[in-house]
């Protein structure tokens, strides 16, 4: 085998090679290609997702402002109980008083 056999055997394998290659790439592009209707479907989850992440934001917002109103409110009817507490206690205490104060004036001698 001289030089130009060679070169021409060297020239052969590595053309079969490129072929080889191009067809290999041909059929992963061939069997990994997305179609137009695909695409229309993956813009269309895309819009979706959007759509339910915002309306999650706007639930979780939603939830932490009624939690902070429900927050106040436990706030204010537990101040209002206390305060209502301290009431009927001295009204109590006051009565207990009036009462000691009857018997007395009712107590002969």
């Amino acid at each position: 085998m001289n030089r130009t056999e060679f070169i021409i055997a060297i020239a052969i394998i590595l053309f079969v090679a490129f072929a080889f290659g191009w067809f290999a790439h041909w059929l992963v592009h061939r069997f990994t290609r997305v179609s137009g209707g695909d695409m229309n479907e993956i813009d269309r989850m895309a819009q979706a997702l959007h759509e339910a992440e915002e309306a999650r934001d706007q639930a979780i917002a939603y939830q932490q402002q009624r939690e902070a109103e429900m927050t106040n409110q436990l706030h204010q009817m537990e101040a209002e109980l206390s305060a209502a507490m301290d009431g009927l206690r001295a009204a109590r205490q006051e009565a207990e008083e009036l009462r000691a104060y009857i018997e007395r004036m009712n107590k002969p001698g």
